[in-house]
C-alpha cells in the first residue's frame, strides 16, 4: 500500500487483473475477457476503481493518466465502429498527424497494454446509474454490471446525417467534412462549398474558407433574414452565397464534383463542409436523465474545469461536452484533466466536485 491509501489491486482484491480475467468465446474464437461474465461489483470505495465508458482519444487518455497513477480501470469499449471511421486521417495532433483513426486507437491500446491496472471490456454500456452502496452502476448490453467509485463518460456524440441527400454517406470524412481544421489541409485547393443555417454564418464562412480555397460558396436558404448582408460579405473577399435546398451529391467513390440543388442546378465543387445535427448516446441520454445531470440547451452536458459533471464523482470528457472543441488534441486534453482530478480526489479522501 502506498503513502496515500492506494492499493493496487491484485490476483485475491476482487478486482479483475489480467491474472484473475476469464476467456469468454466470440463468433472469432476465445478472447481475453475482461470480465464479461457474472461481473461482481467492485470493492471501489476502498480501490479507487473507475469506469470510463468510451475508448476514444478522450477515454484512452484518461486510462493512460490513470495507469500511470496506478489507479485500477476498467475500459467500456464498444465494439460498434468509432465516430471518425470514415476519416481519411486523425490531423492536429502532434505525433499522431495523419494517421488513420483505427491505427490511433491500435497504437493507444499497445501502450495501454504494458499497464496491469487497466482493463479493457468490450461491450456497450446501457446505462449509469447510483450504486446502492455509493458510487456508480454501469449496465453492459450483454446483462451484467460493473460497480466503481468513479465513472467516466467519453462516448463522444452521434452524426445524424441528411437522410434526403443522396450521396452524403458516402463522402462522409472524405471530400463533405464536419471542419476545416480537422480535414482542411487535405482538400486545400479545391473549390469548397459550405451549407449554413443562417446567413451570417453563411457570409462569414465563404471569407474564412479562403484559407484553403480560392473559390467558396455558401449554400442557405433563400428566405433567411440578412442575406443580402451575407452575399456581399461573401463577394467582397471573391466569394458568393447561392440559395437552394441540397438534395444529391455526385460523386467517384467519396470523391465530390458536384453538388444538386432541389430545382435541378448543378454546383461543381470538390469539397462540401457541413457539420450535421448531432445527437447524444442513448447511455448518455439515459444518464442525463436519471441522474439529473447539467445540460446545456442543444443537449451536451455540462462540465466544471476538472471535467466533472453536476454529479460528484461522475465525470463527462470529448465531444458529449461542447459542440465547438470537437477535436482529438481537446478530447485527448480532457481525458487528461479528468485523470488529474480523479487521482486528486483519490489522494484527499473525496470525490472532487
Amino acid at each position: 500500500m502506498r503513502a496515500d491509501g492506494f492499493r493496487p489491486p491484485t490476483a485475491d482484491s476482487g478486482v479483475p487483473t489480467p491474472s484473475t480475467c476469464r476467456t469468454a468465446p466470440t463468433v472469432d474464437g476465445p478472447r481475453p475477457c475482461h470480465p464479461t461474465e457474472g461481473i461482481r461489483p467492485m470493492s471501489s470505495h476502498a480501490d479507487h476503481t473507475t469506469v470510463i465508458v468510451g475508448a476514444g482519444p478522450a477515454g484512452l487518455t484518461a486510462a493512460l493518466g490513470l495507469a500511470r497513477y496506478r489507479h485500477p480501470v476498467i475500459v467500456v469499449d464498444s465494439p460498434r465502429a468509432p465516430r471518425n471511421s470514415a476519416s481519411t486521417g486523425v490531423h492536429g495532433h502532434i505525433g499522431m498527424d495523419g494517421v488513420t483513426p483505427a491505427e490511433f486507437r491500435e497504437r493507444a491500446w499497445r501502450e495501454l497494454s504494458r499497464y496491469t491496472t487497466v482493463e479493457r471490456l468490450e461491450d456497450d454500456a446501457d446505462s449509469v446509474s447510483s450504486a446502492p452502496g455509493g458510487g456508480f452502476r454501469v449496465a453492459l448490453g450483454g446483462g451484467e454490471t460493473v460497480e466503481a467509485r468513479t465513472v467516466l463518460i467519453a462516448t463522444g456524440v452521434v452524426d445524424v446525417h441528411p437522410a434526403d441527400v443522396d450521396g452524403f454517406a458516402e463522402c462522409w470524412g472524405r471530400s463533405v467534412i464536419h471542419c476545416p481544421f480537422c480535414l482542411g489541409e487535405e482538400n486545400a485547393g479545391r473549390r469548397w462549398a459550405t451549407v449554413a443555417d443562417n446567413a451570417e454564418l453563411a457570409g462569414l464562412s465563404a471569407v474564412a474558407f479562403r484559407a484553403w480555397s480560392e473559390d467558396t460558396i455558401a449554400i442557405c436558404q433563400e428566405s433567411m433574414p440578412g442575406l443580402e448582408t451575407a452575399r456581399a460579405t461573401a463577394r467582397s473577399r471573391r466569394g458568393d452565397v447561392v440559395t437552394g435546398t441540397v438534395r444529391r451529391l455526385h460523386h467517384r467513390e467519396g470523391s465530390l464534383y458536384g453538388i444538386e440543388l432541389a430545382d435541378g442546378r448543378v454546383l461543381e465543387r470538390q469539397t462540401l463542409v457541413w457539420t450535421p445535427r448531432q445527437r447524444q448516446q442513448p447511455v448518455v441520454q439515459r444518464a442525463a436523465e436519471e441522474l439529473k445531470l447539467t445540460v446545456d440547451d442543444a443537449g451536451f452536458v455540462g462540465v466544471d474545469a476538472s471535467q466533472c459533471t453536476s454529479v460528484p464523482g461522475l465525470y463527462a470528457a470529448g465531444d458529449l461536452t461542447s459542440r465547438w472543441k470537437q477535436s482529438v488534441t481537446a478530447s485527448t486534453a480532457a481525458g487528461a484533466a479528468v485523470a488529474d482530478a480523479i487521482h486528486m480526489s483519490a489522494l484527499l479522501g473525496v470525490v472532487h466536485h
